[in-house]
């Protein structure tokens, strides 16, 4: 049995221990908004350090999101991103053990290119590719190009999805397909070469629509939470909705990692990159939701949080202080994974690979490796 085949309870024979990769960071700015962030310049050259860095560091995967347009503001966030298919193509060939997991939107490529692109990626990385699919909510983003479905609601890019990834899995596995659906027609539809495993599947629907997508199509799930208690509750729901159908879904949060030698120096650098917080940038990211103008400069959670300057969860803290966090953070919420982001990459991924993941090793060991699935 495969370490993703579910046995008959949807429970994996054997699974255990916690993925942990990086979110690279193929945009400028990389995850922070601010004016006093380290300057990170999405490009390959960048990029291909931190690959590299990850395998010789010992992760599990690296990750690259999909942006076509950017958050602007005084520091051009993100205004600037690589091609996530391309780019993990060409860094699947400077590793070798490194899962390389890119990003599609299903709105914007037809599942018949999407299927040979990551069946090359497959056959370029020697059976480490893997897919995080988007449905889409990047109304702004989207719209430049005519490419936003109007009238396309949220659980219909869900449907829209369901059927996207269904002709991937058949033309990954059929001869031929021919598919007469609601968003996609597929006529004797060939598809060569089939990869030679399976890319591994995920995706980040948190809705009840979204978990019941990556219950029925998806390996693993990234999730949210402000709290390890919070992030064990969706943990839980999301597992269990996967086990109501008798399948297993791995779970994920992201996390970034803020180092100082001592807990108060990691807590002034935190600080420092909130003081230099880039109002615009954020506007612009709230633009590309969707959010109309009239809520821009609205006090609510979403703002607020934003406000610290960091686009995700983070912690700060010495070496120690880091490992008992995360410590903390798998024992309560019981997820099987991690990705991390680092203001500095260069130098954190380095660090967090000498000091905090072979003690998350001991801590936590594990019979198998992410993508080890049929």
């Amino acid at each position: 049995m495969s370490a993703f085949e579910p046995t008959p309870f949807g429970i994996p024979s054997d699974v255990g221990g916690k993925d942990l990769g990086i979110f690279l960071p193929i945009a400028n700015g990389g995850w922070i908004l601010s004016k006093n962030k380290p300057e990170l310049d999405g490009s390959y050259a960048y990029n291909r350090q931190c690959a590299v860095l990850a395998e010789e560091a010992g992760f599990d995967f690296i990750m690259s999101m999909s942006k076509f347009r950017g958050y602007g503001g005084e520091t051009h966030h993100w205004d600037s991103s690589l091609d996530p298919v391309v780019l993990m193509a060409a860094l699947a060939e400077v590793t070798s053990k490194v899962k390389c997991w890119t990003t599609v939107h299903t709105i914007l490529q037809n599942p018949a290119v999407v299927a040979k692109m990551l069946a090359t990626l497959d056959q370029v990385s020697k059976g480490r590719a893997g897919l995080n699919v988007v449905t889409g909510s990047y109304k702004g983003e989207f719209s430049q190009m005519g490419a936003w479905p109007e009238g396309v609601d949220h659980d219909a890019r869900y449907d829209l999805a369901q059927e996207w990834i269904t002709a991937i899995k058949r033309l990954w596995k059929e001869d031929s397909v021919t598919m007469d659906g609601k968003y996609f027609q597929l006529d004797e539809c060939e598809s060569w070469p089939k990869p030679e495993k399976r890319p591994f599947l995920v995706c980040a629907g948190s809705s009840q629509r979204g978990m019941r997508f990556t219950s029925e199509e998806m390996d693993a799930i990234f999730l949210s939470g402000a709290d390890p208690e919070e992030l064990a509750q969706a943990s839980h729901d999301a597992k269990a909705d996967a086990a109501g159908i008798g399948r297993y879904v791995r779970t994920y949060s992201m996390m970034t990692i803020v180092f100082g030698d001592t807990d108060e120096e990691a807590e002034a650098t935190a600080k420092h990159y909130a003081e230099g917080f880039d109002e615009g940038a954020l506007h612009g990211m709230m633009r590309a939701y969707g959010f109309l103008d009239a809520e821009i400069g609205k006090e609510n959670a979403f703002t607020k949080k934003s406000r610290s300057s960091f686009m995700s969860a983070y912690v700060t803290g010495s070496t120690q202080t880091v490992i008992d966090k995360l410590t903390e953070l798998f024992a309560v919420a019981e997820t099987d994974g991690l990705m991390l982001i680092f203001p500095d990459y260069l130098t954190g991924i380095p660090k967090f690979g000498r000091e905090v993941l072979p003690v998350l090793r001991e801590r936590f060991p594990g019979k198998v490796k992410v993508g080890n699935h049929g």
